[in-house]
């Protein structure tokens, strides 16, 4: 007869665990706090937002990495819903089609993997929205150059550093923190808002 061995009163990483919550807690109170001070930014992009898809327009977003998932995200929300039952908005995500992706990143390089997409579906009125950490991702500058071009409005949400993204972007929302992990966190909460306001203000 097989012996039962005593469990132990927690799992083996109970203590890491709650250990990384409680940081994870002190630095996102802490980064939300200042974020709050650049309300003024974050409100504009709901602004500008907003009316691009009440005019009929579209909006479309690109990121890398984690802030290419943030990118699909941020259209899931809006194309499906966020919190209340709505018609649909043009929101495409541009890191979805692998077919585009390869093809470009193949024939031109993957400096151009967004740019060709926005030369391809950008039409002035649109909106592109950027998600970028650094700020200094070759293909989101590229895109974002051409976005100017065809007169899209150019958005872009980004850590805490001054980049390059930001000096050509109409507005740019700054999440101060400098570390990836948390900007992505913040990137959410940024997303998160922004669909917030755009499902009140269009299905009112």
């Amino acid at each position: 007869m097989a012996l039962s061995l005593p469990q132990p009163e927690h799992p083996v990483h109970h203590s890491s665990v709650v250990n990384a919550l409680s940081r994870r807690k002190v630095v996102l109170a802490s980064a939300i706090g200042q974020l709050a001070t650049r309300a003024e930014e974050l409100a504009e992009v709901a602004t500008r937002l907003v009316e691009v898809l009440k005019s009929g327009h579209k909006v479309l977003v690109a990121g890398n990495g984690g802030s290419a998932a943030e990118a699909q995200h941020f259209a899931a929300e809006l194309v499906g819903r966020f919190k209340r039952e709505r018609a649909p908005y043009p929101v495409l995500a541009l890191t979805t089609d692998s077919s585009i992706l390869t093809a470009v990143a193949n024939d031109y390089g993957f400096q151009d993997v967004f740019v060709r997409q926005i030369d391809a579906f950008g039409q002035v009125g649109d909106l592109f929205l950027a998600f970028s950490t650094s700020g200094e991702s070759e293909n989101l500058l590229r895109a974002a150059r051409v976005a100017a071009e065809k007169e899209l409005t150019v958005v872009a949400v980004t850590g805490e550093r001054q980049s390059s993204l930001e000096q050509l972007a109409d507005i740019t929302v700054r999440v101060p923190v400098v570390e990836t992990d948390t900007a992505q966190e913040l990137h959410m909460i940024v997303t998160h808002i922004l669909c917030d306001i755009a499902e009140v203000q269009l299905s009112a």
